[in-house]
């Protein structure tokens, strides 16, 4: 007789042997049950009872699956995956949950009408994607066919193994990252149990020609089976049908077919995929039972319970994905050229590797990175979620000496560093630096992509917008100013009636505060949520933020060295009705939000600081801030992209991420906080993280420990303190450098005493770095007019000063091979005891703060406050902002208030002339003299140089 194993529903297969019957026996579209005719040579495999014996196997693959899952989370106790099973209309998945409920998988089962089009699906299908916990995803039979919904799925989810990826996997024979397709699986199971995979043994597979057919013959071929694959369609299927031992059939068959097709053996499958949402019989709502009878459904219970198993597998690969091991990162060879080239004719020659590669390289998702191009991707932030267990790796801050007008390298030590670890000693590293202005790119610093064979590539881009954080930066703030000024026009125009109408209008025939209002009326202690029952006090509360223009300290900025626009007049047009004032622009970077940026931990951190922004006094002293002027949500949606970082490499193809690039003056001049705590997740716990500070170490590094690592909770393990030869001389007592001019002969001949006698401020800065408690690497940045003598020099005092070693780097001229030493250094360093600590408590008065600093930092003898500097002290302390971190702005080309003060000046009082505060980024700083806050552009600016092929599109003149 025809004997069926399991017929029932969607998703169900049929096993029969067949002989002295006609094909018309079988249902068309093989879904019903199979009819019963004699039969022909049965074997007892497959006799009735044998569904229990399918049951059995099914039992015991949850079994395992149970027990393998529970493994998993005894190491991650929070980690629960999931599977999700998209349909169109709504069929019973009953058992698939009740085996995923066993196991210790939630299903998720999505529903969709039968007139969704493909375009929605792939919507369903992208936010399954970006879901972690969703480890595996099963798409809706009528759509199983369309290209683009199948290849949508991420092959790492794809637990029906149906995607071009996954059978690709499958037919080289990657098992390890493949997924089998669940009902090719379940037949394969079916023909083991019936004894029939046996080596020679011939399949016909008729019907589709797909991926499940395509997967079933490469596993028949690998059991030694002889396979064909073909459609109804074939000339020839009378013959092939009646040489093959096995039948296997996937589509439904057309009338008209003869049993004398048949050899009197063969043994017949049929099945309809998917498995998930068949439906079950009423006689097998419990699948661990194993009852008489229950044959009929024993292979959709198997392929049920085959994608139950893929999702644990999937589970079980993306655990040990973010289990960190040693990059496999493929490093770019350099090949240096002497005399040293510029930084772009370098930058040119070399070819970047895709962004994609690099990502995958580190560690990053195909989902996790956001691509601008080729060179340059966003990262997001959810790999900190997803790496959250995992330790960080070491924590490196490059400093420096106080530098000459010139700069002394910092950001090519840093380059250089990383290439040494990764390229050449195979060390996980992560370079973190800031993004640069385009105020010093076209004015007469330059970029800050490090230099010759150490930098960041392509260096164009880097200099250049990048991904528009800045742009971002600029129109968050602006529109802030904007809504400054409109609403002091406003409040001063109109009553609070009229205010109170247009803030609060009625809107089809209601009228409703938004939720940045109704927290503002929580501020206020008035608690009615109805517009309508205000008081008119409460109107006038709600309406008048009563700003006092002269304490106005919020700035519109523009990434553009402009001096003219360092003071303005604005509202001079009879429109604004007479509400001009003085103000100012400030260069982009200056911004507090940019500020935020780099000290913020995530989006809803962002926004809590974006909020609290003080822009001004009212009339009564109180602060005014952004979230009373209602546009904290609009500051954010502006800001959302920006607080992704940008991953982009070096020369040498290792990874950097550039993100955020406060002033270094006015605020603490770091890479942002994200960018370090994503890099140290991803480089593991014996990688390494190299950022950088802005100026000299009594500047950039110590802003860096009290402000950014307060923030953060980050602890360094190393600071590697960047020196010059060439500012050692000047240190020493060696002539003025100036930018743009020649430097005089005392830079480029040996002179032993001027390097002797200005080792006194690199031994200054030593000791400013071991007063947090961190061990010191100095890293002679080698130029090329350097003698060996010098180095030697410089290098043995740093170490007779307490540095745990001092080295020379040749990196600009050759790579990071130029900096073995330094990154050896670097690692043994990191492996030594530290115990850092802050400098200050945030408790003490701002004052003593002030002072705390002035003295053990810079050596001052005392501070002194001007008038107006007390008088905004005792202000904030009275606004509640007194216990927050101090960040000097102070001039960075001497250890004092005065630039031309070179070496280690002592005995001096520092001025406090102003005390401003940036509430929104967490710090106090003092300004010690003039600050300048607009660069201006000098006669003989870099945009001269700068120019662009109108044909080839190559950029020329930067650097």
């Amino acid at each position: 007789m025809w004997m069926s194993l399991a017929t029932r529903g969607r998703g169900a297969a049929v096993a029969v042997t067949a002989g002295g019957a006609t094909w018309c026996g079988l249902p068309a579209g093989l879904r019903g049950c199979a009819q019963r005719v004699p039969a022909i040579g049965i074997k007892d495999e497959l006799a009735p009872g044998s569904g229990t014996r399918v049951k059995r196997s099914v039992r015991q693959i949850i079994l395992n699956c149970k027990t393998e899952l529970a493994d998993l989370q005894k190491n991650e106790p929070r980690f629960h995956p999931g599977l999700a099973i998209l349909q169109i209309t709504d069929n019973d998945i009953l058992e698939v949950k009740k085996m995923a409920a066993e196991v210790g998988l939630h299903v998720v089962h999505i529903c969709l009408p039968e007139e969704t089009a493909t375009g929605e699906l792939l919507d369903e299908i992208m936010k399954l994607n970006d879901d972690p916990k969703i480890r595996g995803l099963v798409l809706p039979h009528n759509l199983i066919m369309s290209d683009a919904a199948i290849n949508a799925v991420l092959p790492e989810k794809d637990v029906d193994g149906i995607t071009d990826v996954n059978l690709g996997r499958l037919v080289r024979g990657n098992f390890n990252e493949c997924f089998v397709p669940p009902a090719a699986s379940a037949i394969i199971e079916l023909l083991e149990q019936a004894d029939l995979c046996a080596f020679g043994k011939k399949v016909l597979i008729v019907g589709e020609n797909g991926s499940r057919e395509a997967a079933l013959q490469k596993l028949l071929q690998m059991k030694g089976m002889v396979v064909v694959n073909c459609q109804w369609q074939n000339t020839n299927i009378m013959e092939l049908c009646h040489q093959s031992d096995v039948l296997v059939v996937t589509s439904p068959a057309p009338e008209g077919l003869g049993e004398d097709w048949l050899k009197a053996d063969t043994t017949i499958i049929a099945y309809n995929l998917p498995a998930a949402g068949f439906t079950s019989s009423s006689n097998h709502q419990d699948f661990q039972q194993d009852e008489p009878g229950s044959s009929h459904d024993g292979i959709g219970l198997l392929t049920a319970a085959m994608q139950i198993k893929n999702t644990v597998e999937s589970s079980n690969r993306w655990l040990k994905q973010q289990q960190h091991k040693k990059w496999n990162l493929r490093p770019l060879k350099l090949q240096p050229i002497s005399p040293v080239p510029s930084d772009i004719e370098i930058s040119r020659a070399q070819t970047p590797k895709p962004i994609d590669v690099l990502a995958k390289e580190i560690g990053l998702l195909q989902s996790e990175i956001e691509a601008y191009g080729w060179n340059k991707a966003k990262v997001k932030l959810s790999p900190l979620d997803r790496l959250k267990e995992q330790p960080d790796g070491k924590y490196v801050l490059v400093a420096g000496i106080t530098p000459t007008p010139l700069g002394e390298g910092k950001s090519t030590v840093t380059m250089g560093l990383v290439q040494a670890l990764v390229a050449h000693l195979g060390t996980n590293a992560f370079a973190c630096v800031r993004q640069p202005s385009q105020g010093p790119t076209f004015g007469v610093k330059g970029g800050a992509a490090g230099g010759g064979y150490a930098q960041v590539i392509p260096m164009e881009e880097f200099n250049l917008h990048l991904t528009g954080d800045i742009h971002a930066i600029t129109a968050a703030n602006n529109l802030l100013a904007a809504a400054i000024d409109a609403r002091i026009l406003h409040e001063g125009s109109q009553s609070n009636q009229a205010l109170y109408n247009r803030l609060v209008p009625t809107i089809n025939g209601k009228r409703n505060f938004s939720s940045i209002q109704l927290a503002r009326l929580t501020r206020l202690g008035i608690q009615k949520k109805d517009p309508r029952q205000l008081a008119p006090e409460e109107v006038s509360k709600f309406v008048r933020l009563d700003i006092d223009p002269s304490t106005i300290t919020w700035q519109r900025v523009l990434d553009t060295n402009d001096r003219f626009l360092r003071k303005i007049t604005i509202g001079q047009s009879n429109t604004e009705k007479g509400f001009a004032r003085e103000c100012q622009f400030d260069i982009a970077v200056a911004s507090e939000i940019m500020a935020i940026l780099a000290l913020t931990n995530g989006l809803a951190d962002m926004k809590t600081r974006l909020g609290r922004i003080v822009v001004a006094n009212d009339r009564k002293g109180q602060p005014v801030t952004a979230e009373d002027l209602g546009v904290t949500g609009a500051l954010a949606v502006l800001m959302k992209d920006a607080l992704k970082p940008t991953l982009m490499q070096t020369l040498e193809g290792t990874p950097v991420f550039v993100h955020a690039g406060p002033f270094a003056n006015i605020a603490h001049g770091s890479s942002s906080i994200l960018a370090d705590k994503l890099a140290l997740k991803l480089v593991g716990k014996e990688g390494f993280v190299v950022t950088e500070a802005g100026f000299g170490a009594d500047i950039g590094m110590e802003k860096f420990f009290n402000i950014k690592c307060r923030t953060s909770d980050l602890k360094p393990n190393v600071v590697v303190l960047v020196a010059t030869i060439r500012a050692l001389k000047m240190h020493g007592g060696g002539p003025n450098v100036t930018a743009g001019k020649p430097l005089s002969k005392e830079y480029t001949e040996e002179n032993l005493k001027l390097v002797t006698d200005g080792c006194c401020n690199l031994q200054k800065q030593i000791e400013i770095a071991q007063l947090f408690g961190i061990p010191v690497v100095v890293a002679v940045n080698v130029f090329k007019t350097d003698t060996e003598a010098e180095i030697n020099l410089a290098c043995q005092i740093a170490k007779c000063s307490g540095a745990y070693d001092a080295v020379p780097c040749n990196h600009w001229s050759i790579g990071g091979r130029g900096s073995l030493q330094l990154a050896e250094a670097v690692r043994q360093a990191a492996d030594q005891k530290s115990s850092f600590n802050y400098l200050y408590d945030l408790k003490m008065p701002i004052v003593e703060k002030i002072r705390t600093i002035a003295q053990k930092v810079y050596g001052a003898k005392d501070i002194e406050l001007s008038p107006q500097a007390q008088s905004k002290v005792d202000l904030y302390i009275s606004q509640g902002f007194g216990e927050l971190p101090i960040c000097m702005a102070k001039t960075h080309l001497s250890l004092s208030h005065q630039p031309e003060c070179k070496g280690v000046p002592t005995g001096f009082v520092l001025p406090i002339r102003d005390v401003r505060a940036s509430i929104g980024a967490g710090f106090i700083y003092p300004l010690v003299g003039t600050m300048s806050t607009m660069p201006g552009l000098p006669t003989r600016s870099c945009f001269y140089d700068i120019d662009i092929d109108s044909d080839t599109e190559q950029i020329s003149g930067l650097f």
